[in-house]
């Protein structure tokens, strides 16, 4: 029987598309809740979200296909860019920041 590790790594995510006014942090704070992942989602300005997770890497793989599949209801995602990193900012919980 085979044991796999569960390496713990930070990810930033920016997810670009209308994601804005259609509750997608809340739906993606849910989702990385549910996925046992730490960190936060906000909305940029230039009407993007940002997204910094950390967690166990096949975990936040998932989030990230459910951010390019599904996310909001009312969301139309056009693109998720994803930049990988061992260096751990060690959040406590999951949380929308504003």
């Amino acid at each position: 029987m085979r044991i796999m590790s569960e390496k713990i790594v930070h990810a930033d995510i920016l997810v670009k598309g209308l994601v804005q006014g259609v509750s997608f942090r809340a739906y993606t704070k849910r989702k990385a809740i549910s996925l046992g992942l730490s960190g936060f989602v906000r909305n940029l300005t230039n009407g993007d979200v940002e997204i910094k997770v950390e967690g166990p890497e096949e975990q936040i793989y998932r989030l990230i296909k459910w951010l390019r599949n599904e996310g909001s209801p009312a969301s139309r995602v056009e693109k998720v860019l994803v930049q990988w990193s061992n260096q751990l900012e060690n959040y406590s919980y999951f949380r929308i920041s504003f």
